[in-house]
């Protein structure tokens, strides 16, 4: 058989498919993700889930709700407990806080890791949320898989020690 240049040119293309393909299923493969679905606590009649993906690391969270208070913020937490089966969800103890820093903003230098900006809901009380954080991970010692999402009746005011005042837990989702 004559080793013909474009024979040669369109097998080493078909390889390099072919390893491409296998090479960024492999990424995202170990893309770690979890998610939660949240159950309504203190009387509430939230709904919703969240959703988690790392990115190096970063860690995409969204999340959609609906029950809650309309044109309102909420605080949403990651707290250390993965038990949600109390009526007002204090089974999930308190923010996740592996540094045990001070409670604030994910914007500031010192804040818990389960800290994450509030939920802003509509004038239907539903609420679409996103952001990227870099204060925990899916893997490792920073870990929330195992914990609990917790969204509270009022908002987070970022300052107020040791949970910014958010008021009654009104939903919790164990995160798997």
């Amino acid at each position: 058989m004559i080793n013909n240049p474009v024979n040669t040119l369109l097998k080493n293309s078909v390889w390099i498919a072919l390893l491409s393909t296998l090479t960024a299923c492999q990424v995202f493969q170990d893309t770690p993700s979890a998610s939660a679905v949240l159950q309504s606590k203190s009387g509430s009649n939230l709904n919703g889930s969240v959703n988690f993906s790392q990115s190096g690391m970063k860690v995409l969270v969204t999340g959609t709700f609906s029950g809650l208070k309309p044109n309102a913020e909420h605080g949403i937490h990651i707290h250390e407990k993965g038990d949600c089966s109390s009526l007002d969800a204090m089974s999930a103890g308190g923010h996740f806080n592996p540094a045990n820093s001070k409670h604030g903003n994910v914007q500031s230098a010192s804040h818990h890791a389960g800290d994450m900006p509030n939920i802003m809901s509509d004038a239907n009380g539903n609420a679409n949320y996103k952001a990227t954080l870099s204060n925990f991970s899916l893997v490792g010692d920073q870990a929330i898989i195992g914990r609990a999402v917790v969204v509270h009746r009022d908002p987070d005011d970022y300052q107020s020690q040791p949970a910014g005042n958010s008021g009654p837990r009104i939903g919790c989702g164990l995160i798997r």
